[in-house]
């Protein structure tokens, strides 16, 4: 009963089901948030969900059910060659936006690689997680976070070491527009976006939602512009208005014209 009330919850605040093979995260997730409630299990954490005396509660079950695993340059040759094109299709100042952006790795990678090409940007990310996204903000990772993906070369360009931690420079963090968003429930970005990534969230909506998300996708993808999905996400039985670009391999075209939300 439990499990279906918490899939019940997340679903109905974001979109997003609770995998089968990912169930055995539900107690490493919650048990910390019950032990600093007072709570002796996740039933009972849950039944304060259910009476509704504790909005904010929901909320926090809702971020740590969130699946926000990322990395720094996650498929990297992936992120070069999607900075290349994406540099290559924009008609002045590329605009692109990370769509699930999680605690900010996947813009700053993008980011990192469009300064080192001298590319003037604008970049939006979004993701639904407040928390996330606060993290995200604050350019801040662990030794461990920043191992991950992160060339040495890089590390050293574009953070500094404070204690334990890494920080972004500013002049990274601060070009990025950091904003809470959900994709099934709010309105996107203002649109012409010359790209879109939206890797490894679509895999995890309930497919009943995916096609209208990729319709507000298009919607916000200006003629021309490239989106790119997760390395084991397609459009194929999803959408109509995109198709893989015969340009750029690994990207997709809208297949319409598109036009700005």
């Amino acid at each position: 009963m439990t499990l279906a009330a918490l899939a019940a919850l997340l679903e109905a605040r974001t979109g997003q089901r609770i995998a089968a093979n990912r169930a055995w995260r539900i107690d490493t997730a919650l048990k910390p948030i019950a032990a600093e409630r007072g709570a002796a299990s996740i039933d009972e954490l849950m039944a304060v969900v259910r009476d509704g005396s504790d909005t904010a509660l929901a909320d926090r079950i809702v971020d740590a059910l969130l699946n926000q695993e990322t990395s720094f340059f996650r498929d990297a040759g992936a992120i070069e060659a999607a900075a290349e094109a994406i540099t290559a299709v924009a008609t002045g100042t590329p605009r692109i936006w990370c769509a699930g952006c999680s605690t900010g790795q996947e813009p700053l990678s993008l980011a990192m690689a469009l300064r080192e090409r001298d590319v003037v940007h604008e970049l939006v990310a979004t993701d639904v997680s407040a928390l996330a996204i606060s993290r995200a903000r604050s350019g801040r990772y662990s030794q461990f976070e920043i191992q991950r993906g992160l060339p040495i070369r890089r590390m050293l360009r574009w953070f500094e070491q404070d204690g334990s931690d890494w920080v972004a420079q500013q002049e990274l963090v601060r070009r990025i527009i950091w904003r809470r968003s959900n994709l099934v429930l709010d309105p996107p970005p203002a649109g012409g976006f010359d790209g879109i990534f939206c890797r490894n969230v679509l895999f995890y909506l309930a497919p009943d939602l995916r096609p209208r998300v990729l319709d507000a996708i298009a919607r916000s993808l200006r003629p021309g512009g490239l989106l790119m999905l997760g390395a084991g996400e397609t459009v194929i039985g999803q959408s109509s208005r995109f198709a893989p670009s015969k340009r750029f391999r690994g990207l997709y075209e809208l297949t319409d014209g598109g036009g700005s939300a």
